[in-house]
């Protein structure tokens, strides 16, 4: 463990030097923001006639209806100032809709598996976001995997400072690196066990207390603030924070006991896409009355670039139904412009006990030949101890990403 954490600093600090930009060709910040979330994603062939037909109708100078407050004969100039107010009608950006699948199929040779899952939809999102006043974001994000159709995303927030930014709805949680990321961008075929137990994908106090197993997608329903600060030469913000109060009861879920989770990030990127990452979470889960506590916190570092992918974090829980800590390491490199290979490593440990452990091994291999259209083969080596004589079996994950 010593030697992987030996060299994936190294690589860390050998990336910037390989992979980076020079500084007259600086993306501004205000087309690409510092962080990864789960609502930058691109439309599909499909979506994108559609956006771009909305655009049209809607452009003050373009065909079709007109957007202006005065009428369809008094257009409002796209630089015009807005007067607040409730017949207030323009100033409204083109709704931007959009909406992938992911399918999968699965083999184990895991005792009592039968081969695994086989075809299986791991899911098929749809979603449309916009602006209102350009201050004003919006997003509504749906999802169905099989039989289940469910809310993912609802929330509006303001964004007329990029160093203090309100959000309320429902979105992803405060905590981790990995868990507010698309699934298209981690590389892997799946979350990883660090992100499942400890940011509310598949929470280990939830499990615990013998409550619904299913997943809350890192998901809760509050309010947060959020910003970056500190520009630096290379046009970039040398911090970025965020932090929040949900509810602590996850996805589609009301309040239910008063109280709420507070959670946290503080976020230093030293060198332009390197972000080293601390994360704070205090709060509760409720179930038929009962509250079990959450205290929990973590680190980690990342980098994304050019292909070059390196990210690890390390978290720990501890709560009233017990403790847990996970961890994860993934390092990713293009081989050429459609072709990426990676390998990760990644363990979770329930009561902080290596009887209890599971480690998996993996290797992955991710062929983009469109922008949306990916291919993904990965092979899993499991140790599960808990399993006994059972513990090690195999896994072969294929996966197909497509945006509509």
């Amino acid at each position: 463990m010593r030697k992987l954490l030996t060299i994936a600093a190294a690589f860390a600090f050998a990336l910037p030097v390989w992979a980076n930009e020079p500084e007259n060709n600086v993306t501004d910040t205000n087309e690409f923001p510092t962080t990864v979330s789960s609502e930058d994603e691109p439309s599909g062939f499909l979506t994108s006639m559609l956006n771009e037909a909305i655009e049209n109708a809607m452009d003050p100078q373009g065909p079709g209806p007109r957007r202006g407050h005065g009428g369809p004969d008094r257009p409002a100039p796209k630089d015009d100032k807005p007067q607040y107010g409730r017949t207030v009608t323009g100033f409204a950006s083109a709704p931007k809709f959009g909406g992938y699948y992911i399918g999968r199929y699965s083999y184990s040779d895991q005792d009592g598996s039968h081969g695994g899952a086989g075809f299986n939809q791991r899911l098929i999102r749809a979603y449309v976001d916009g602006t209102i006043f350009k201050d004003f974001k919006y997003r509504i994000q749906v999802q169905t995997n099989n039989s289940s159709f469910h809310m993912k995303d609802v929330f509006i927030e303001w964004q007329h400072y990029s160093f203090f930014k309100i959000k309320v709805g429902q979105y992803k949680r405060a905590f981790g690196f990995e868990n507010p990321m698309n699934p298209w961008d981690i590389t892997a075929g799946d979350y990883s066990l660090f992100t499942k137990a400890l940011t509310g994908h598949d929470d280990y106090v939830k499990k615990a207390a013998g409550g619904p197993s299913d997943s809350d997608g890192g998901r809760d329903q509050g309010v947060q603030i959020q910003g970056d600060f500190g520009k630096m030469k290379g046009g970039y913000d040398l911090i970025h924070y965020q932090i929040g109060l949900w509810n602590g009861q996850g996805i589609n879920a009301s309040d239910a006991d008063g109280k709420k989770d507070l959670i946290g990030t503080i976020q230093v990127q030293p060198v332009k896409n390197l972000f080293i990452g601390f994360f704070g979470w205090h709060g509760g889960y409720v179930l038929n009355g009962e509250e079990h506590t959450k205290e929990r916190y973590a680190f980690g570092l990342k980098y994304d670039n050019k292909g070059w992918t390196l990210r690890g974090e390390w978290g720990h829980g501890q709560s009233d139904l017990g403790k847990a800590d996970a961890w994860y390491v993934i390092g990713g490199m293009p081989v050429n412009d459609w072709w990426k290979l990676a390998a990760e490593y990644q363990c979770y440990r329930l009561g902080k006990e290596w009887s209890n452990s599971h480690n998996m091994y993996s290797l992955i291999s991710n062929f983009q030949f469109h922008k949306n259209l990916m291919f993904q083969i990965q092979y899993n080596y499991n140790n599960k101890r808990s399993l006994g004589d059972d513990a090690n079996f195999n896994e072969i994950w294929g996966e197909i990403y497509f945006r509509f």
